[in-house]
């Protein structure tokens, strides 16, 4: 369903993958064995939430109740969608299994941790050096120093799960790795699925971490780049490459430049897939309302600084005011002209008019270079 949406809105992928291909066990368990290795997880008993009718201990996403920081009244295991704080499901307040309404009960278990406090200090280093060089938006800056300023905590990448990568260990093979430290890896993996032969030339550069943290001269001749809303960032600025720095000595390609956008919010309320409430993917396409429109609306409304809105009858005043008024009588008026005057193809230059064309040129150019300035930036919005 993803695929056909993504077809539709013309976005192509050198390789469209998922997380349950067979290169993602692979690539997840060898990466956990590295860092299980070198001494950077540890295990400790723990209690969490279980549901006797279900016999089951429930995933994150499956417990609802009052967020303990701000008192939503609808917040999730892992995270809170009224303030934004990720969450451990034994925190919230009068928890209920989502499936049964039932409240669960406490019942202990053993999992293993990241022990993120003995990364640290270089992941300190990668983060200032690289949020310098790459140019990290002030919102991704603030997420990841709140995280560093509180001083890192161990986190549990296990769960009693039954779907998911299974934990390579012995005493665990009933266990699964919890979904971030399993989701950014199909990053790799996918990659691997992609190309077989050339997967570690990209991941496993030489230059992918000496060259931000060893000082070495040499340059990177390519960028990693992440793209993502605020919720997501501790995950790719902290937890994935305090993982991929765990699995040392092997050098892993660390993302060096990242755009984080605000939320987008929907009416005078907010997105939830599982509530059903917004406009999705399947939605945009079945509205008939062709894809060029919806991708010149989203980026025209993209929360770059704050967060924005997305309004129906705003969609439809950009539309109209905008892409077809402007942009679309622009270029209608130029065909027109063209066709009317030059039988519609463009004649051959003269030679005359210099002096205006040059002054034209060095116009363009001012605009030109302020839209790669801020493509080149990832100020999306502001380019278009």
């Amino acid at each position: 369903i993803h695929k056909e949406v993504y077809d539709w809105f013309d976005i192509a992928f050198d390789h469209f993958g998922r997380t349950s291909e067979p290169q993602q066990k692979e690539v997840c368990q060898a990466l956990f064995t590295s860092i299980h290795a070198n001494g950077y997880t540890f295990e400790q008993t723990i209690d969490q939430l279980y549901s006797p009718a279900l016999e089951k201990f429930l995933a994150d996403r499956y417990v609802v109740g009052t967020c303990p920081k701000c008192k939503y009244n609808d917040a999730r295991g892992d995270q809170c969608d009224s303030c934004g704080a990720l969450l451990n499901p034994t925190e919230l307040i009068n928890p209920k299994c989502k499936m049964s309404g039932a409240t669960p009960v406490l019942k202990s278990t053993t999992h293993i941790f990241l022990d993120l406090p003995k990364v640290e200090g270089r992941l300190r280093e990668y983060v200032s050096k690289t949020s310098a060089a790459g140019g990290w938006s002030d919102n991704c800056l603030s997420t990841t120093n709140a995280w560093l300023k509180k001083g890192l905590q161990p986190r549990c990448i296990t769960r009693d799960l039954k779907w998911g990568v299974p934990v390579p260990l012995k005493g665990f093979e009933h266990k699964v790795f919890y979904v971030w430290f399993d989701a950014p890896v199909g990053y790799i993996s996918m990659t691997k699925a992609y190309s077989e032969e050339h997967w570690k030339e990209w991941w496993q550069h030489p230059l992918g971490r000496g060259a931000l943290l060893e000082g070495a001269p040499a340059k990177l001749n390519f960028d990693y780049v992440e793209f993502m809303g605020k919720d997501n960032v501790p995950f790719h600025t902290v937890m994935f490459p305090a993982c991929l720095l765990g699995a040392n000595p092997e050098p892993w390609t660390l993302m060096n430049k990242i755009s984080v956008t605000e939320y987008l919010n929907y009416e005078d309320g907010k997105f939830s897939k599982s509530r059903g409430v917004g406009v999705f993917g399947t939605d945009a396409r079945d509205t008939k309302i062709i894809s060029s429109v919806w991708r010149f609306y989203l980026l025209s409304v993209r929360p770059e600084s704050e967060d924005s809105q997305f309004r129906w009858p705003d969609l439809q005043a950009r539309l109209n005011n905008e892409l077809l008024a402007n942009v679309g009588n622009f270029c209608l008026r130029a065909l027109k002209f063209t066709d009317a005057r030059f039988e519609g193809k463009v004649p051959k230059f003269t030679g005359k008019g210099q002096k205006e064309i040059a002054e034209f040129g060095a116009d363009a150019k001012v605009e030109i270079d302020t839209y790669v300035k801020n493509m080149d930036n990832m100020r999306l919005r502001e380019g278009l």
